[in-house]
């Protein structure tokens, strides 16, 4: 059986969106090697994906150039991470090959994920998260010429909004769930942060409508149209081609409750729990970004910078960080306050409908359930490829259930992957970062 190669750096950095670029350059004036792993093609995360016709804000195109000209950083993009075999060390794959890497201090940037809720049609073709269809575009699919509802909430609406008007698309319907008092209240507090009000009048949309979501989707082996709730009692169908729904978002805490950090409730979800240094509960462990609640890219680029200076002892840079990620940690809770999914939302999935996607498991069934793990044995409700990562949020949602801690693999991975490191498994704890 042939053995995994072993390669070893002193601050490895999982995520190479704005907090991990953040922390791999504060990290790197420690003269010490750098490494970053992503499972993007390029570095810049969910927000600064990269793609055919994409041009990339100054800030984005600033933080790649800091890491490549930095000599004592490695970046491996399409790199997934698997497991945890022992401490202090993690399997890697790639499409080429799976290796160990070793480290010394560890920064998670794992970043957050769309909340998709079941409602009847949503796993029709043409029904996508409202971030996925921004991936998709900026991936280079065409939607020129196509008629899209945008529904949900958050900020995340206008975005994709924007990003399918710049395509060429028709986007009829922007459907916010959150109330006209809670969007106003949030826009008038804007003027605390200039550059958001500027953004948020650059992206409004004349189809913008609050108190407003989706109730089903229609169509018959494709999206035909989508019924929208309008106010408290009023409906209004519309047909269209796409549907981009977004609900809000959830930190990605898997690896991070792999390794044994510590959580705490946050308005997305159970988030990573770390302290002024950006320090989770486990030694020599760091977290930034989304993974450690909402609250957008300023926010992840001085958590960034604070856990990359803090991880290797540079402690008067990171010091300097806290008094604008005190400003912007305010801004997070405006966001999180105004957008919070409405108990509205906790009614949409039917008995029928399809809950799991992964394993067909519809609704009806989990009604017996005690919780997660009730429904995992008696269902496979989150049993299939993605692990209960869409279901698991969604039962969080509308359930209350809290979802077991994460076992390996993390993700799906190759056979002699598995096998390379298989020897080591009688005798490997769960690494702890001790």
């Amino acid at each position: 059986m042939t053995q995994l190669a072993l390669d070893d750096c002193d601050v490895l950095v999982i995520g190479a969106g704005p907090a991990g670029m953040a922390a791999a350059a504060a990290a790197a004036f420690g003269g010490g090697s750098v490494v970053v792993i992503d499972d993007n093609p390029a570095p810049g995360g969910q927000i600064w994906r990269d793609g055919p016709d994409v041009d990339l804000p100054e800030v984005a195109r600033e933080a790649r150039n800091t890491m490549a000209q930095r000599a004592n950083i490695r970046v491996h993009c399409g790199t997934r991470v698997v497991a945890a075999p022992r401490a202090r060390q993690l399997l890697l794959e790639d499409a080429e090959r799976g290796w160990l890497l070793q480290w010394k201090k560890l920064i998670l940037c794992t970043g957050a994920r769309e909340l998709l809720l079941p409602f009847p049609g949503w796993t029709l073709p043409g029904v996508t998260g409202a971030g996925a269809l921004q991936a998709l575009i900026k991936g280079g699919m065409p939607v020129k010429g196509e008629r899209i509802v945008v529904a949900g909430t958050g900020p995340l609406l206008l975005a994709a909004t924007a990003t399918a008007t710049q395509a060429g698309a028709e986007v009829l319907r922007v459907a916010e769930q959150a109330p006209w008092r809670d969007v106003l209240g949030f826009a008038m507090q804007l003027a605390r942060w200039p550059g958001k009000a500027r953004q948020a009048l650059m992206l409004m949309h004349s189809g913008y409508r609050c108190g407003s979501h989706v109730l089903s989707a229609q169509g018959e082996g494709r999206l035909a149209s989508v019924t929208l709730r309008r106010g408290r009692v009023g409906t209004q169908e519309l047909a269209c081609d796409r549907l981009a729904c977004g609900f809000g978002l959830v930190p990605n805490t898997e690896l991070g409750r792999l390794l044994g950090c510590a959580v705490t409730v946050q308005p997305g979800g159970p988030a990573l729990n770390v302290n002024a240094n950006q320090a989770t509960s486990v030694p020599n462990i760091f977290a930034a970004g989304e993974c450690t609640g909402i609250g957008g890219s300023e926010r992840a680029l001085l958590q960034g910078a604070i856990a990359g200076h803090s991880a290797v002892g540079r402690s008067i840079p990171a010091e300097g960080q806290r008094e604008d990620l005190a400003h912007w940690d305010a801004f997070a809770a405006q966001l999180n306050r105004c957008f919070s999914p409405g108990e509205g939302l906790r009614k949409l999935a039917q008995a029928d409908t399809v809950f799991c996607r992964c394993e067909d498991v519809p609704y009806g069934a989990l009604a017996g359930c005690a919780n997660w793990t009730d429904a995992k044995l008696h269902t496979r409700c989150g049993m299939g490829a993605c692990q209960g990562r869409v279901c698991g949020a969604a039962a969080q949602f509308l359930l209350g259930w809290t979802s077991a801690t994460p076992r390996p693999p993390l993700t799906p991975a190759r056979a002699a992957t598995l096998a390379g490191f298989a020897p080591s498994l009688p005798d490997a704890p769960m690494a702890q970062g001790q």
